[in-house]
């Protein structure tokens, strides 16, 4: 656990002083596999901190992956123990940019803007390119995006016995709020 929080310090410093950025430790990722006519396949982690430099729109997320959360206790379990291996891969990271981001510009109506970066997961890394829906807030600038990934790109092996229960394509939605 030191490992983790000490990771977690070298990559908040990673990204630059702190009166150049924004930050929370409350972000929502909430991903779902789930597949039509079986059991609901959704974890959600309420802890995700998201780094924003509102400068030059560099972005970066850090996920801890037994901070997911789902309905049932032995999906939690499989998903750390049998698909992510949160013992051996324990966090998700995201680097990358909000592009022609202008923090100046921001109003209390959301604007799309277009975030590329590459996400770490699985000990795998892969470009992701998503839309996100940007906006001012009494608490900050609120970032929202959905985007998918299969799992196979992350080498995340889906048993045959569940293979027909679980989706391959994963839906991912981040939502953030940078104070």
């Amino acid at each position: 656990m030191k490992k983790i929080f000490l990771l977690l310090a070298l990559f908040l410093l990673s990204v630059g002083h702190a009166q150049d950025k924004m930050i929370t430790k409350t972000g929502k990722i909430t991903f779902e596999a789930s597949v039509p006519a079986f059991e609901e396949v959704k974890g959600k982690n309420e802890g995700v901190t998201c780094v924003l430099n509102p400068k030059t729109g560099e972005i970066a997320s850090l996920a801890l992956m037994k901070g997911f959360r789902f309905k049932l206790a032995l999906m939690e379990e499989h998903f750390n123990e049998n698909y992510i291996n949160s013992d051996t891969y324990p966090k998700a990271t995201f680097k990358g940019k909000i592009e022609n981001f202008d923090a100046t510009a921001l109003t209390t109506t959301a604007k799309d803007y277009t975030i590329k970066g590459k996400l770490e997961l699985h000990g795998k890394t892969n470009e992701v390119t998503s839309i996100a829906k940007i906006r001012k807030t009494e608490g900050g600038i609120e970032i929202m995006t959905n985007f998918s990934v299969n799992s196979e790109d992350y080498a995340i092996a889906i048993p045959a016995v569940v293979k027909s229960k679980v989706s391959n394509k994963v839906k991912v939605k981040a939502e953030f709020i940078v104070k």
